[in-house]
Parts: structure tokens; C-alpha cells; sequence
């Protein structure tokens, strides 16, 4: 069981806020350091054109633990790692951070640009607490390990950004800190440099806490063992149920309006729906391995020829990731009064864990001349406590 003393970092309260104007900022920032002078200090409410960056975080974090902090841009992320690392004062609660920190929060951050790489890493070991003999006694290490020797003695200025992170992070980890605040910087790097990262994330961990900032899931999933999401500033969910917290990230992605891209008048689509789903207010779920049934509803004005749907699913990023097999013939669909329905059924469906979206595409069976191209016209999510890089999750039999 673990002890009060393994808690490295320790958040109670923390809350920050910023003015949207400088001018008004500026006043505001006299005003309160004249009443702090004078002893007579206000309670810290909004006042006109503020808000709060953060508002009342809380969490404690041991030696071992992994912390992710998600949200969509302007949640707040970005603001807690500079009050973390001590670049930025709160204005409510506190930090307690024990032992040393290493960050690696922005391209850059802490190098001295004219200064070159080796200078740097003793410059930032010097920061840390680290004597010059124990520098030495890294320097390579952390050299071999940023793969930029040909360049290390070569001013940080000239440096690309991928050459920026991998010594960044080569200091950041071979120094071996107590805490590790790491933000989104790992997406620059190329993906052999970040799976190394990631295997020496694994080895200091079991003696670190770390701090991870990211909008990949499948890295916050791979490396955290709690989680926060972040909106405006506040906790919308906390916790160690790190897959829970995803999915609700991945339902702000969600977008339920209709988007026409092409339309020559003969063919409307006037509803589509999931069947047989979880009913979500925000979006609908199914789980992995459920089927897959789409109902679609169509009116027309003049008699037309069975046409063939292309039914298309995309992935968060609109990214195309399957195809449903083209109807052949629709025996099954039902006409009345110049309207259209039918019934389309994918048996166990094998999507990754994430959000999805249906676009669909109308075209006339003997020329493949487009009818109607209609995005998003259905969002829904796939559920499964595994997240993967990869989008499907095939069902697989091992046998000996």
C-alpha cells in the first residue's frame, strides 16, 4: 500500500483567470498590486472581460502514477502545466510539488536559443539541481538518445522542431526527474522517436509521476492511469476509469446536422437513424461486436430506377474507413406515397473503439451518375474498454 510520502505532486483548489484585453489586464494587475501593498486584498471574482483559464482543480499524484490531462483547444490544459512547472502564479489554491521536475510543455522551453545544444543540457541539468560532474556523467547518454550528434554542438536557434523535441525529451527523461510534465510536443516527432519515448517513459515511471498532455487517446490510453477532461477550464470527469474519460472526449466530437454535397433534385433523404442502439443524448453508442443497422428514408418527386447506395463510414477525422457492400437489389423496400424506406444491417461490427460517422452517396445503377452526397448524415460511437491506433479491432481464435 502506498504512503502519504510517495504523493508527488499535490493540487488543491487551483484556479487561474485571464483578462481577454491587455489594456484592461494591465489596469487590473495595478489595481490589485496596489491593494495588495496596502494589505487590502479582494476576493479573486471575475470582473469585467475575465475568465477563468482553470477553475478549482484538484488531484493528488504518487510515484509511479500517470496523470492525463484531455480537452479540446482552450480547455485549460496548456494554463495548468505552466502553473505546474511554476512559469505561471494562480491566483487561487496550491501546488506542491516534491523533488525534481522535468517539463517538456513547449517547443524550445527552456533553451537558450543562441546557446548550443550541448550548453543547453548542462544549463538545464544546472536548473534541475544537478552538479556538473553528474552532467558529465549523462551528457552522452542524453546525446545518443536526441540521435542530433552531428548537430549537438551547433546553436539550438538552427535546430528543426523535430530536433528541438527529441533533445527536449532526451533531457526532459535521462535526468531522470521525480516528476515528468510532458505536453502535446510528442506528436512532432517522427514515430520511431516516439515509440522510443514511450519505452522510456515505461522504465522511469515505476520511480516518477508523470504529467501527460496529448490529443492522441491511444497514447493517453497506453500511458495513464488517470485521467482528467478538461472544458472551460473546469473537471468534467476525473478519475482512474481512463476509458471512460475518453469516450466523453470523443462525444464532443459529435455533429448531427446534415451536410449536402451534391443534390440533382430527383432523390431527398428526409431521415436516417441507427437501430437496435444505445441511446446517448449526445450521440448514439454501440458496442464493438453489435450489428451495425441503418434505416434510411427517401422521398422523390418522379419515378426513378432503383439507384445504388454507397454507404461510407468515416472516421473523427473524416477520414474514410469502410465501405458497406452496394445493394444488389432491394426487395425488401417499401414505397408509398413517393417515399423510399429500407433496412441496411452490418453483422458484427469490428470498428476500434472511437467516433464514426456515416456519409452516404446516391448514384444511378447504369452509369454511376451521382443523385445525392450527403456528409454526417449519422454519428455514433463504438464502445470497447480497449483503445487502438489502429481502426478495427478484428475478433481473432488462438488455438495451441
Amino acid at each position: 500500500m502506498k504512503k502519504d510520502n510517495d504523493i508527488l505532486v499535490e493540487v488543491e483548489g487551483l484556479s487561474k483567470k485571464f483578462c481577454k484585453d491587455l489594456k484592461t489586464s494591465l489596469w487590473y494587475g495595478l489595481k490589485d498590486l496596489t491593494s495588495n501593498v496596502f494589505g487590502n486584498s479582494q476576493e479573486r471574482t471575475l470582473r469585467e472581460k475575465e475568465f477563468w483559464a482553470v477553475k478549482d482543480i484538484n488531484f493528488t499524484l504518487r510515484r509511479g502514477e500517470c496523470l492525463g490531462l484531455i480537452g479540446h483547444n482552450g480547455a485549460g490544459k496548456s494554463t495548468l502545466l505552466k502553473i505546474l512547472n511554476g512559469l505561471i502564479k494562480p491566483d487561487e489554491g496550491k501546488v506542491t510539488i516534491r523533488g525534481k521536475v522535468g517539463a517538456l510543455i513547449e517547443l524550445g522551453a527552456g533553451f537558450n536559443p543562441i546557446l548550443t545544444g550541448r550548453e543547453n543540457i548542462y544549463n538545464n541539468g544546472a536548473v534541475l539541481g544537478f552538479t556538473r560532474n553528474e552532467i558529465d556523467a549523462k551528457v552522452e547518454e542524453i546525446i545518443d538518445f536526441a540521435e542530433i550528434r552531428e548537430f549537438i554542438d551547433m546553436p539550438v536557434q538552427n535546430y528543426s522542431s523535430g530536433m528541438n523535441v527529441r533533445l527536449g525529451f532526451a533531457v526532459a527523461a535521462q535526468m531522470e526527474p521525480d516528476v515528468l510534465i510532458i505536453d502535446e510536443v510528442l506528436a512532432v516527432g517522427d514515430l520511431g522517436f516516439i515509440l522510443k519515448c514511450f519505452k522510456t517513459i515505461d522504465e522511469i515511471l515505476p520511480n516518477t509521476a508523470i504529467v501527460f498532455v496529448s490529443h492522441s487517446m491511444p497514447m493517453v490510453s497506453r500511458m495513464c492511469t488517470q485521467i482528467i477532461l478538461l472544458e472551460n477550464g473546469v473537471s468534467n470527469f476525473q478519475g482512474e476509469n481512463v476509458s471512460k474519460g475518453i469516450d466523453l472526449y470523443y462525444q464532443r466530437f459529435a455533429n448531427n446536422e446534415s451536410n449536402v454535397v451534391f443534390d440533382d433534385g430527383s432523390l431527398k433523404l428526409i431521415e436516417s437513424k441507427l437501430v437496435d442502439s444505445i441511446n446517448n443524448q449526445k450521440i448514439t453508442e454501440l458496442n464493438w461486436g453489435d450489428d451495425l443497422k441503418l434505416n434510411f428514408k427517401f422521398n422523390y418527386n418522379k419515378p426513378i430506377d432503383l439507384p445504388l447506395f454507397n454507404i461510407i463510414i468515416m472516421d473523427k477525422e473524416q477520414r474514410p474507413v469502410a465501405l458497406l457492400e452496394r445493394n444488389d437489389t432491394l426487395s425488401n423496400v417499401k414505397k408509398s406515397n413517393n417515399e423510399m424506406e429500407f433496412y441496411v444491417t452490418h453483422k458484427n461490427i469490428q470498428l476500434s473503439k472511437g467516433i464514426y460517422s456515416i456519409s452516404l452517396a446516391v448514384l444511378k445503377a447504369e452509369n454511376l451518375e451521382p443523385l445525392l452526397r450527403v456528409n454526417d448524415i449519422i454519428n455514433f460511437q463504438i464502445l470497447h474498454e480497449l483503445e487502438s491506433w489502429q481502426p478495427f479491432l478484428l475478433k481473432t481464435i488462438y488455438e495451441s
